[in-house]
């Protein structure tokens, strides 16, 4: 599978959408999410508009969202969360491994701690390489396709269109078989949390779930609680990811 390079992309793309919250086009690595998003909506609201700029003729081309629309709707748009608000935490995918481990540190009162005063704690996602970087990657994937269905309200077009969006930025036949048997899989957050190796990857796991769901929704807010009992996070751990989330915009 090509998990890491899949995982790799989407923390590109929030890096270049939280640093612009202007609605941005297509200059340097911003993407227009917001208007991706808009041409997304009118479709599965049943509407007729075409893509903007498109050309060609028929319909909304679900390819053109490339991985901005992956992006959006795992992060859950769709729902009615505004474009640029706070419930879009673009920063925490962007930068999940290294304010995971921020998180840790601020939580233990050493924020100026060395990255390697404690390898049992596990290393950032982002200074992984190899296996145990696709490994990782593949965790951290898992738990924004559970996050995002945390409510509900995923149904067999937003699978579809899910899937569709991940193979747009290059997931191999491997990858596209596992994607959708998360669609599809029961909501665990035991197994999910069965997957982890260390406590750094339990951090990250929990942070990027953080990233996807609102947590004024009942429902993703139970999710959240039931993976931090899952992964065995202290409160003060849940609490500082949390506020990181929020921080990192």
């Amino acid at each position: 599978m090509n998990a890491s390079k899949i995982l790799e992309q989407l923390m590109q793309q929030a890096g270049g959408q939280s640093g612009n919250s202007s609605g941005g086009s297509q200059g340097g690595s911003g993407l227009d999410i917001k208007g991706m998003l808009d041409g997304l909506s009118r479709q599965l609201g049943g509407g007729s508009g075409t893509a903007s700029g498109q050309g060609g003729g028929s319909g909304f081309d679900v390819k053109s969202l490339l991985g901005g629309g992956a992006l959006g709707l795992l992060v859950g748009s769709k729902r009615g969360r505004k474009l640029g608000g706070k419930a879009l935490k673009y920063g925490a995918i962007a930068g999940v491994g290294m304010l995971a481990w921020k998180a840790w540190q601020n939580s233990r009162g050493a924020a100026g701690g060395q990255q390697g005063e404690s390898p049992a704690e596990g290393e950032p996602v982002e200074r992984l390489g190899g296996e145990a970087r696709e490994q990782r990657s593949l965790e951290l994937l898992q738990a924004m396709i559970m996050a995002a269905r945390a409510d509900g309200h995923i149904d067999d077009q937003e699978r579809e269109l899910i899937a569709g969006q991940i193979d747009a930025l290059g997931a191999d036949r491997e990858l596209h078989a596992w994607v959708e048997r998360q669609l599809q899989a029961p909501l665990d957050a035991e197994a999910l949390a069965a997957r982890v190796d260390s406590p750094q990857a339990a951090r990250e796991m929990y942070l990027i779930s953080v990233a996807v769901v609102d947590e004024q929704n009942a429902m993703e807010r139970a999710w959240l609680d039931q993976l931090g009992r899952a992964l065995a996070l202290p409160g003060e751990v849940t609490a500082e990811l949390e506020y990181q989330a929020r921080e990192a915009g």
